[in-house]
């Protein structure tokens, strides 16, 4: 394999460095765009080339020093040798450029990103994997395991729940999510501070004295129930039976909770105005929608309901700019996009999590 020098020019969704070398784009990880670097190219493609760092021969202002010995190794982290201002400067702009490069929007109307008041210790709950003896993490682009002792962005209880893992005899071969709550059935997000400023900013998105929230993939409730004061009826859709359970638990008279497929719930909502236990919707100037969907985004069928309910207000959040740029390209024609807002869940990390606003403008 042959070493090349580079100069970074940008910072790629999924957090490697990209130069060029004769106009081929090459991707280099745990660098920052300014810097000049010796990277050997590992893969090589007609379009693009994958290369490992050699050496920084002119390092930006923004690099630091990793504070986890595994960093570089461990597959989890991409951004510990970046500033942590600079980190929200880059996943600001991923955003934006998702959104305009996918998305086909011009002008998106982008609000500053929301930070983590932790950079590190921040995680409730991380996955582990046990085999033949070694418990820790995938290697980076590899299904080799790392042995780990301690996670540096993960919490104290987190941390003493690895240790004991680690303590015992005989750990069997497999994958063990550790937490720093026992409620191990029910999906959170894994950053309290953050989730918590998720939800007040959606809740402040919404105005008051609105008769219908649907709240789609709503988990447990989270978003459905700091909303109660502001709507009439509120109904949560979720395809996790557990979740749904731990939201009836403390539900009030005013919600209804549903545990099945939000693709079927909401067609069922278009066609028949009928949502199992829930009324018809009659006026949709009185209904929100928030829809939260895992990292693929909304299926064609959940983007056409939605088109079809045309919401007042429709508030989308994503754990991935990508699929969230893809759908929010089909919403567009019904839907003007009033803000868009990222949020840092996962500090050192190349995720991103963001909350758009929307308003339907029939």
């Amino acid at each position: 394999m042959r070493v090349v020098d580079l100069k970074i020019e940008d910072i790629a969704f999924g957090g490697k460095g990209v130069g060029r070398e004769r106009g081929k784009a090459v991707f280099v990880p745990y660098t920052i765009e300014g810097e000049i670097v010796s990277a050997e190219i590992v893969r090589e493609k007609k379009q693009f080339a994958e290369a490992e760092l050699v050496e920084v021969k002119q390092s930006s202002p923004d690099r630091v020093e990793p504070q986890c010995p595994y960093f570089g190794r461990c597959g989890g982290c991409a951004y510990q040798h970046i500033n942590y201002e600079h980190q929200l400067a880059i996943k600001w702009r991923q955003v934006r450029g998702a959104l305009q490069r996918i998305g086909k929007l011009k002008d998106v109307p982008m609000r500053p990103i929301i930070p983590s008041p932790k950079q590190y210790a921040y995680r409730n709950r991380i996955t582990v994997h046990a085999q033949d003896g070694v418990i820790g993490f995938f290697r980076r682009d590899s299904h080799q395991l790392i042995e780990i002792e301690h996670c540096p962005i993960s919490t104290d209880e987190v941390n003493r729940a690895l240790t004991q893992l680690r303590t015992q005899t005989h750990v069997r071969d497999g994958h063990y999510t550790l937490r720093a709550s026992a409620n191990a059935l029910v999906f959170s997000q894994t950053n309290d501070e953050v989730a918590d400023a998720l939800r007040d900013l959606v809740i402040n998105l919404v105005p008051p004295n609105q008769q219908l929230l649907i709240d789609a993939y709503c988990g447990a409730g989270f978003f459905a129930k700091g909303l109660l004061d502001k709507f009439e009826r509120v109904i949560g859709i979720d395809w996790d039976r557990f979740a749904i359970a731990a939201a009836k638990e403390n539900a009030t008279a005013k919600e209804t909770y549903v545990a099945g497929d939000v693709e079927e719930e909401l067609i069922n909502l278009t066609r028949n105005g009928d949502l199992q236990v829930a009324p018809a919707v009659t006026d949709r100037r009185s209904l929100t929608l928030i829809v939260d969907p895992p990292a693929t985004g909304l299926s064609g069928d959940v983007r056409k309901a939605i088109l079809d309910l045309a919401p007042t207000t429709l508030i989308y959040v994503s754990c991935n700019p990508p699929t969230l740029a893809r759908d929010l390209r089909d919403l567009k024609d019904k839907f003007i996009i009033e803000s868009v807002t990222p949020l840092d869940m996962f500090p050192q990390t190349a995720e991103i999590e963001v909350a758009v606003h929307l308003r339907c403008n029939l």
